[in-house]
């Protein structure tokens, strides 16, 4: 019996009121709209679904992909043979039980938690406002922006482990560092909920830093086209859009996929590109400024099998 048998039958035994798609594009969940379908994905609300969903996948072999709103991935246009499960109803928000501490799901969009914690007077979040992932995808990655990451206003993390269960990691335990933290040396582990610590601040102002960062993000991004963000990491002592421009790269082209003109650190989708596309483009890109600066790009977007 293959993991699609097994798996379809557990979840109507168990989990009857979780919703199941078979076949769905990958596209229509991705920022980049490009991949295949997935054989399944399933859609949990509550916590204790996405607990006890994991725990069925894992045993039935469905290799499950957990995402968020799908803004750093990249997927193969051949689709996954694989359980994919979006996170976007496990959208519980609150203040949490210490003074200035916020609790969010793991489908919580930053900008809704920083829009959130704007609104309770606490600062440390406005970096967040512009970010298009969620709480899960961005705790993992330590994702940031404009001078602040989320290292600095995460106290921990609830996360499920196929081996040990539902743990809680503190933020030191988390070991954040550019763009990584233990759970992205852990990619089996899930991000439940995670628990923010903030200070408080004048809402007015909050505001008002959030519209200016959002101006910025703006006036430099390529934010019309469909993309994953910044593509690669920013190499030591470098940024990445920066050495691509000096390069010459921007408005290079594979197929649908180019650099932007607008960014040459982000790479979009101007139209019908497919994720072979993307992936040439990015090998491309990588081969040309190492030839021509000796640095290596690496990779920011998450490219999925």
């Amino acid at each position: 019996m293959d993991w699609v048998t097994r798996l379809d039958k557990q979840m109507e035994d168990y989990l009857p009121d979780v919703r199941v798609l078979r076949e769905e594009p990958m596209a229509r969940h991705t920022s980049f709209r490009v991949g295949g379908p997935a054989r399944r994905m399933a859609f949990p609300e509550k916590g204790e679904q996405l607990v006890l969903l994991l725990s069925m996948a894992w045993e039935c072999g469905a290799r499950p992909l957990v995402i968020g709103n799908g803004t750093n991935l990249l997927a193969p246009d051949s689709g996954l043979d694989r359980l994919v499960v979006e996170t976007s109803g496990l959208s519980r928000l609150d203040m949490g039980e210490e003074p200035g501490s916020l609790l969010a799901e793991s489908g919580v969009p930053l900008a809704r938690l920083a829009d959130f914690a704007c609104r309770q007077g606490l600062t440390g979040l406005e970096f967040a406002h512009g970010i298009p992932g969620t709480v899960g995808g961005g705790v993992c990655m330590n994702a940031g922006a404009y001078g602040g990451e989320l290292k600095q206003v995460v106290s921990g993390v609830s996360a499920l482990f196929p081996e040990e269960g539902v743990k809680f990691l503190t933020g030191e335990e988390l070991a954040f560092g550019y763009r990584r933290s233990f759970l992205t040396e852990h990619p089996e582990a899930v991000v439940v909920y995670a628990v923010f610590r903030l200070s408080a601040g004048d809402p007015e102002a909050i505001r008002e830093t959030q519209r200016s960062l959002m101006a910025r993000r703006k006036a430099s991004q390529p934010l019309e086209w469909p993309s994953a963000g910044s593509t690669f990491k920013r190499p030591e002592g470098h940024f990445a859009g920066t050495l691509i421009e000096q390069c010459g790269l921007k408005g290079l082209g594979v197929g649908g996929a180019q650099v932007s003109e607008k960014h040459a650190g982000f790479l979009i989708n101007r139209g019908g590109a497919t994720c072979a596309d993307i992936k040439e483009l990015i090998r491309q890109v990588q081969e040309a400024v190492l030839e021509k600066t000796g640095v290596r790009l690496e990779p920011e977007v998450k490219i999925v099998e």
